[in-house]
C-alpha cells in the first residue's frame, strides 16, 4: 500500500493524573518543624552504568542549576555504584550533612535497580518494603493509554514491572509532583527524594517537586550578574585574582567560565545589589566585556525574570 493511501494511526491519548495536594508547610514540614526550611542540599548519582561510562550523567548539572535557581546551595554530588552498602551508607551520611538531598537511578523493573530496597535498609531496621497500589494502578492506566500489547506478558514480566511500584514501608512519602507521569518521587525520612535515572523523567519530577520543598520565603536572595568578554581565560586571570581579593569584604563570590572558542563568562554573585551595579563598569572595562544577565536568585523558576538595572 502507498504512504498516499495509508493514514497514520492517532497518536494515543495519555491520562492526566492527579497530583499530590500541595503542603501546608506550618503544620506538615518534611523537616519536622514549620521554622526548619532547606538551605543545603546534596546529590547522589547512582548506578554502574554512569561510573563505566556507558551512561553519561546529565541529571546532576540540571540539579545543580535547579538549586542555583532557588538560592539552595548544593554542597555535593557523588556518583556511586548499584551496591547496596554503598548506596546505604552515602545515603545516611548525605542525610545527616544536608537538608535536601535527591537520588538519581536505580528504581527500574531489573535485578540491579536496587535503590528502593536500598534505602529500606537506610531508613529502618527491618528493611521492609511495600507495593504502592496507586502507583500500580497508574502505571496500569498508562499501559493501556499506550496501547500496548499485552498478549504476550507473562507472570515474570509483571512482577518484574511492579518492582518500581515496590517502596520502603517506613519513613516514605510518595509525592506526585506532576499530572502527566505516573512514576512518583519517594521522600524518604523527610530529605531524601528518590529520582528515575531517566533525564526525561528526573527533570520534569524535579521541577514539579519545587512546591513540595520546605523554602524559606524570606531566605537571602542573592544577585548575579554575567559578564561576556571575548579575551581569553589567561588573560583576565590577574585582574580576577585581584577583583576576587577586592571582593571578599563584600562576600561576593567571583568566577569566570571559559566557553569553548568562544570567550569566558564572568560571574559576580552578591547579595549587595548596590555593590554589584558598581563593580559593573570597573568589570565591562578590565575584561573588554559586556553584561548579558543580571538577576535575582532563589524566586520560582516560572517566575524568575532579569532584574532591571
Amino acid at each position: 500500500m502507498s504512504s498516499s493511501s495509508s493514514a497514520a494511526a492517532p497518536a494515543p491519548v495519555m491520562p492526566t493524573f492527579t497530583k499530590t495536594p500541595l503542603p501546608d508547610f506550618s503544620t506538615s514540614n518534611p523537616l519536622g518543624s514549620p521554622n526548619k526550611y532547606i538551605s543545603t542540599a546534596a546529590c547522589l548519582i547512582i548506578g554502574d552504568e554512569v561510573l563505566n561510562g556507558k551512561t553519561k550523567d546529565s541529571n546532576s548539572n540540571y540539579f545543580a542549576k535547579f538549586c542555583f535557581d532557588l538560592g539552595i546551595d548544593l554542597k555535593r554530588i557523588e556518583v556511586i555504584p548499584d551496591d547496596e552498602e554503598v548506596i546505604v551508607e552515602a545515603a545516611r551520611r548525605l542525610t545527616r550533612d544536608h537538608d535536601f538531598v535527591i537520588s538519581s537511578g536505580g528504581i527500574g523493573p531489573t535485578p540491579d535497580d536496587i535503590t528502593y530496597s536500598s534505602m529500606a535498609k537506610a531508613f529502618s531496621q527491618d528493611g521492609k518494603l511495600v507495593y504502592d497500589e496507586e502507583v500500580i494502578r497508574r502505571m496500569a492506566e498508562n499501559l493501556k493509554a499506550r496501547q500496548v500489547n499485552t498478549s504476550g506478558i507473562t507472570e515474570d514480566m509483571i512482577t518484574a514491572r511492579k518492582r518500581m511500584a515496590l517502596f520502603p514501608a517506613e519513613k516514605a512519602e510518595v509525592i506526585f509532583p506532576t499530572e502527566n507521569l505516573w512514576v512518583p518521587v519517594v521522600r524518604m525520612d523527610g530529605k531524601l527524594c528518590i529520582l528515575p535515572g531517566v533525564p526525561r523523567l528526573f527533570e520534569a519530577l524535579i521541577d514539579g517537586l519545587e512546591p513540595y520543598l520546605p523554602l524559606d520565603p524570606n531566605r537571602p536572595r542573592p544577585y548575579r550578574v554575567l559578564i561576556h568578554t571575548r579575551l581569553p581565560e589567561s588573560n583576565i586571570s590577574p585582574f580576577l585574582v585581584e577583583l576576587t581579593e577586592k571582593c571578599k569584604k563584600w562576600e561576593i563570590k567571583v568566577g569566570s567560565y571559559p566557553k569553548w572558542n568562544n570567550g569566558v563568562d564572568v560571574s559576580l554573585i552578591g547579595n549587595d545589589w548596590d555593590k554589584l551595579k558598581e563593580l559593573i563598569p570597573e568589570v565591562e572595562e578590565r575584561v573588554e566585556g559586556k553584561l548579558i544577565e543580571s538577576g535575582q536568585l532563589g524566586k520560582s523558576r516560572e517566575q524568575q525574570q532579569q532584574h532591571k538595572m
